[in-house]
């Protein structure tokens, strides 16, 4: 078996990770071809994909965040290589590592290089491609304006708290949402444009997101009159009402009107209105687990002749 050429593009807060420089240790060791370099500021991880892929390397691994893993897997699809993507999710949601099954050590990240890739879909909206998803409402703000030192105190709960803290802020927005066979207008509290599953540090917003099957899962959460007490149960139990939402699967959707939505993309803010959200099918090859909830199985695929 010939030995993958991999570059490690590394989250500039993640250099000193001891982990992190254990796990490359070993995958040296090995015998493994494996180069780092590391970003500094905005764009970074565009020029360290396209001097990777000039350089020959056929395997790129983003390490960092959602925001990082964004990056990365934009300017690979950008890039239209054949190149294929590891995740070594670093960040304090790693939302979409998460739903699809990539382990959240290092070593065991790294591990995924012998795992033959699946070509995935990816999103696209205004110009930009996104991994996970993109996401309006009230769970948004609560993204926007948590704070980085109480994700480094709490982790994922950081998003909860920073939540929980803010009703008296929460209003409700309202949109109008069109797509094949599909509209929508009206007041919400929650939005998911999903090509994985979960945002804001674990809530399902997309609970049956595949990333293989050439859809956006939409989700909307309508805004009930007891809007406070409807918000507060969700983020304390789980996104678990789910006879509350309003679910389309489809290629394309588009947010016509926009009042009060604040939209993220893979936990990044968004800007523009009358936004054309579309997905783009296989577009990026990915090592994920053999049993990945994000795929289709090869024994699914078998089942049913393909």
């Amino acid at each position: 078996m010939t030995t993958p050429k991999a570059l490690l593009i590394l989250h500039g807060k993640q250099a000193l990770n001891e982990d992190v420089r254990d796990a490359v240790k070993a995958r040296r060791e090995q015998g493994g071809e494996l180069a780092v370099r590391v970003t500094w500021e905005g764009g970074d991880a565009q020029r360290l994909v396209n001097e990777a892929l000039t350089d020959g390397y056929t395997h790129i691994i983003a390490g960092g965040g959602d925001g990082t893993l964004r990056d990365v897997a934009e300017a690979m699809a950008q890039a239209k290589t054949d190149a294929s993507l590891v995740l070594m999710p670093l960040g304090t949601a790693n939302d979409f590592a998460k739903a699809a099954g990539v382990p959240l050590e290092p070593a065991q990240a790294l591990a995924l290089l012998d795992v033959p890739p699946r070509a995935i879909d990816l999103g696209k909206v205004g110009g930009q491609i996104f991994l996970n998803m993109a996401t309006g409402g009230f769970g948004s703000q609560v993204t926007a304006n948590t704070s980085e030192d109480l994700k480094k105190v709490l982790g994922g709960a950081a998003y909860l708290f920073t939540g929980l803290s803010r009703f008296s802020e929460l209003k409700a927005a309202y949109a109008e949402l069109d797509g094949p066979d599909f509209h929508w207008k009206g007041e919400l509290l929650a939005l998911g444009i999903g090509n994985g599953r979960q945002a804001g540090g674990g809530h399902e917003l997309c609970p049956g997101a595949m990333a293989d099957d050439g859809l956006l899962d939409v989700s909307i959460l309508p805004a009930p009159q007891e809007v406070v007490g409807t918000l507060r149960e969700l983020m304390t139990n789980g996104w678990g009402l789910d006879t509350m939402f309003v679910r389309a699967r489809l290629p394309w959707v588009n947010i016509k009107v926009a009042q009060g939505l604040y939209i993220n993309l893979d936990g990044e803010p968004l800007e523009g209105d009358d936004l054309h959200f579309e997905a783009l099918p296989k577009a990026l090859r990915v090592h994920l687990p053999v049993d990945s909830p994000l795929v289709v199985q090869a024994d699914d695929l078998l089942a049913h002749g393909k």
